[in-house]
Parts: structure tokens; C-alpha cells; sequence
């Protein structure tokens, strides 16, 4: 079997073809998130390394348009910005071929059951099922978590050859979120290497008390990884060995069955 490589980087670009306003517009964006809000163009500028005049034009041009709100002094987001994730949701290949496979999972384990990619340091939540109860917990659609504290995460990048995985890991600093969350570069890299073995992936209490996570990598007709399914669930009374019995065998069964569709 063919090492899977690493995912794809951007195309080049052409220096007469790059907009410089465009990747400063789209930066000022995402310098707001959890810890900020709310910010003052200076502090636009600051998180976006422009000045604060800079900063407040991009600003001001958000609010015309309606993506940013602002009271004379600080901005913030809009719902509006939803409709830069929704049209990937709405335009993008791989969640719509998955959602139907999610669904049969989630009626099938009566889990919650997600499709997750990655991107940068994050697993992202691209596509989920799970039944009308559970609809309200877990991961919300384009969730980003830490990718080594998510089975999904850890799934992907077991997916990944060993020189790809540790060129990802390299400048990354490990944030520990609870007392058995693996903070240690050398525990994530043997770990790995041991999903990578097995196929599938298991997280519990990486990034949160009481929750296990379950993931298989999925692969498309090439060999490469393009994304991960998985299922989150409290741990409960269920031990390890009887969840992954449990929920592995129809988790593998929709990825062998996607494979050949992506």
C-alpha cells in the first residue's frame, strides 16, 4: 500500500495575481474569535500586524457591507459572516457525500457521527448526524478543536505518512486541557504510529472529562486521507474495549464504502 502524503498546500501564486487588500481583509476577520470578541480597530491592527488606520478602513468597509457591527469605538461580527462558512457547506463535494453515511451511522449506534478535516493546527467539524436528542451536544457544523485532543484529529493524522505527521507536529506547542490530555510530543508521535497501525483511532478525556471519541481516517481512491469519520459520546458505563467493538466495525464499513467515491 502507498504511504498516503501529506495534504495538499496552497496553489502558487503568481505575485501580479496576489491582492494584498483581500488577505488583509480576510486577516482582520479572523482576528476576532472566543477571547476577542470584540476589538478596537488598534486592536484589529495589532492582532493583524497593520496600523490602526489600516485597521479601521477594513473595518469600516466590513460594516458597509454588513459583516461587522460596531458601536463608533469597538467592532464585532455580524451573523452575516455565516455566509462565508455556509457556502462551503452548501458548495463542497466531500460533506454531502458523506452526510448520508453519518445519518446510517447515527440510526445504526444512536451516537452522534461526524466528518472532520483538518486544517492548520485544527479538526474541523464539516458535516454531522446524530438522533433528535442528542442534536444539541457535541461538536456544532465548522467546530475547530485542538486536532491532537479529537479522535478525528489524531485519525487524520494517523492517516498521514510518519515524515507528514511530524512535519506537522514539529512547531506546534501541545496545550493540555485535562490531567490525561497527551501534552508530550514523543507520547503523540508513538500514539500515532500506533493508529497508524490499527487503522482507527481512540481519544478519551483529552479535552474533556467523561467524553470518548472514535475515528477511522478516510482515504480516497488515490490513498490520500481526505478527512476523518468519527463518533463523540460520554464514556458513561461503556468501557473502551466494548465501545470500539461496538461502534469500529460500521465507522470502517462507511469508509471502506466513501473510499470509492471520492
Amino acid at each position: 500500500m502507498p504511504t498516503p502524503p501529506a495534504p495538499v498546500t496552497p496553489h502558487p501564486l503568481e505575485r501580479r495575481d496576489w491582492i494584498a487588500g483581500l488577505e488583509r481583509g480576510l486577516a482582520v476577520i479572523e482576528a476576532f474569535d472566543d477571547q476577542h470578541p470584540r476589538l478596537t480597530a488598534s486592536q484589529a491592527g495589532t492582532r493583524c500586524g497593520i496600523t490602526r488606520t489600516a485597521a479601521r478602513r477594513y473595518l469600516a468597509t466590513l460594516a458597509h457591507l454588513g459583516y461587522v457591527n460596531t458601536d463608533g469605538k469597538l467592532f464585532w461580527l455580524t451573523p452575516r459572516i455565516l455566509r462565508l462558512g455556509h457556502a462551503y457547506l452548501e458548495s463542497a463535494r466531500l460533506p454531502r457525500l458523506a452526510q448520508p453515511f453519518l445519518q446510517s451511522i447515527a440510526a445504526g449506534t444512536q451516537e452522534i457521527a461526524y466528518l472532520a478535516v483538518l486544517d492548520g493546527d485544527d479538526t474541523v467539524y464539516i458535516a454531522r448526524s446524530g438522533a433528535h436528542r442528542l442534536m444539541n451536544t457535541g461538536y456544532m457544523l465548522g467546530s475547530r478543536v485542538q486536532a491532537q485532543v479529537t479522535a478525528a484529529g489524531m485519525a487524520f493524522l494517523a492517516g498521514l505518512s510518519e515524515e507528514a505527521s511530524d512535519a506537522w507536529l514539529a512547531p506546534r506547542t501541545l496545550r493540555a486541557y485535562t490531567p490525561y490530555t497527551i501534552s508530550s510530543k514523543e507520547q503523540l508521535r508513538s500514539e500515532l504510529q500506533r493508529f497508524r497501525r490499527q487503522g482507527w483511532a481512540l481519544s478519551e478525556q483529552q479535552m474533556e472529562l467523561n467524553y470518548r471519541g472514535v475515528a477511522v481516517p478516510l482515504f480516497d481512491r488515490n490513498n490520500v486521507v481526505q478527512g476523518a469519520i468519527s463518533i463523540t459520546m460520554p464514556i458513561n458505563q461503556e468501557n473502551s474495549g466494548d465501545a470500539v467493538a461496538r461502534l469500529l466495525p460500521v465507522l470502517k464499513e462507511a469508509a471502506r464504502t466513501l473510499r470509492t467515491l471520492i
